[in-house]
């Protein structure tokens, strides 16, 4: 995978590599070099580099290139390298590598293990490292190393490397159609890898590259219903803002209205809204291909969460939360585990009380009616600080109080001695 810089040691001319390279391919491809010796690639490119025609012979040996995919194992990678420093040699290098990096996006043939996918993703690297950062043919040869990861499920030797894609798209100064392309690439490897969570992400980064205008056609409005089927089917993705807030999904108002319908349910709604949804359009989920499972779980931990952020005692009884997710008393408890698990609510529960008390909880929505509430909390708060420091001055009066007794009382008795008396214990709580 892409990583530090490498530096490719090959010896010897320009014309004795690339002679040597075309008598290799000649002995590579099938029935050999044949018996008409001018008829040879070798012989082809003798004859460009007489005449000094350099790249002419190196484009004859990128088309012939196709051919070590079928190389020996042990030979291919130092074929390929071979080729590689040829071409860097060219002032007309990204006109070459594409097609090399097209023969490694293929199979390689030669290789009846799994070593072949390694193989060719050690030369796309090679590749990748040898050509400077803000060269942006590394964006193709970066898809082609897509291609032969996603092929071969080595899913776990690209995400390091995503980290630097930010990094990368500056430096190729790739406009928004290449982003889309790239990002919905790396999307397509991460969930042929099971990787759901990450191929949501890179769906949403797709859709963030279309502008407004592109947002209601066809392709763009086939991606937003992609990414919607992708966050909703995610047993643990709950927070769908960042989904309904972009243009391309906000289209699907008109273009595809009970999808939007079902994303306003999961974004605020509670499970009876659900409920109502499936029993109105029956065969919705199973001709999106949603789990009706999935989705009806999600719904209720999503329903608790929102019962948990509004409820203004901070406590649930188990009744009240039994009844809102449609299940036995005997249940809830179990769910509201879940719920915690799934970072959607903190509390404890109390099987004495037979209640759950909301320690944390996170607004589903924040609209105006979230803001009454906060504003009404606020306001119980600022109530019980105030009876708090009632009770502060008011201890502190009778401390003062009592010194003051005590000091005149003193006085009173007549000791002679300024140390007849006992001095009162001053008390101060910071409070003016």
């Amino acid at each position: 995978m892409p990583g530090p810089s490498n530096t490719l040691l090959i010896e010897g001319p320009f014309e004795e590599l690339a002679e040597e390279l075309a008598q290799y391919i000649d002995n590579v491809k099938p029935g050999g070099a044949g018996d008409d010796e001018a008829a040879t690639l070798q012989a082809e490119v003798s004859r460009l580099l007489d005449q000094n025609q350099k790249d002419d012979a190196l484009k004859r040996l990128v088309t012939a290139s196709a051919v070590l995919n079928a190389a020996p194992e042990k030979e291919f990678i130092a074929a390929y390298n071979l080729l590689v420093h040829l071409i860097r040699q060219s002032p007309n290098l990204n006109m070459f590598l594409p097609k090399v990096c097209n023969n490694l996006s293929n199979p390689v043939t030669s290789s009846t293990s799994s070593n072949g996918p390694g193989m060719a993703l050690a030369i796309l690297t090679t590749i990748f490292n040898v050509m400077q950062p803000d060269n942006d043919t590394r964006y193709h040869v970066f898809l082609a190393i897509l291609s032969v990861v996603k092929r071969s499920g080595l899913y776990e030797s690209l995400r390091p490397q995503l980290k630097n894609m930010d990094r990368w798209i500056g430096e190729w100064e790739a406009d928004e159609d290449e982003q889309r392309k790239l990002f919905l690439e790396i999307a397509d490897v991460a969930e042929e890898a099971g990787e759901e969570e990450e191929s949501y992400l890179y769906l949403l980064r797709a859709l963030r590259t279309l502008t407004p205008d592109e947002s209601t056609e066809a392709s763009a409005q086939a991606l937003a219903l992609r990414a919607l089927r992708s966050g909703l089917s995610h047993p643990a993705h709950f927070d769908f803002h960042d989904l309904a807030d972009l243009d391309a999904i906000q289209a699907l108002r008109r273009s595809s209205p009970q999808h939007y319908e079902l994303l306003e349910i999961f974004t605020a709604k509670v499970l009876d809204d659900y409920e109502d949804f499936v029993s109105e359009y029956p065969a919705f989920l199973d001709k999106e291909s949603l789990s009706s499972g999935v989705l009806h779980r999600k719904m209720r931990l999503l329903t608790l969460a929102s019962l948990a952020a509004t409820t203004p005692s901070r406590s649930l009884p188990y009744a009240s939360i039994a009844a809102a997710l449609q299940i036995e008393e005997a249940e809830v408890e179990v769910w509201v585990i879940d719920v915690i698990r799934a970072g959607l609510v903190e509390g404890k529960l109390s099987q004495l009380g037979r209640e759950f008390l909301v320690h944390r909880s996170t607004y589903r929505v924040f609209g105006e009616r979230q803001w009454r509430e906060v504003a009404s909390r606020l306001e119980t708060w600022r109530e019980s600080l105030r009876g708090v420091l009632e009770v502060i001055r008011a201890e502190r009066e009778h401390v003062e109080a009592a010194r003051e007794r005590e000091e005149t009382g003193g006085h009173g008795r007549g000791g002679g001695m300024a140390g007849g008396r006992r001095p009162g214990r001053e008390v101060d709580v910071g409070l003016d």
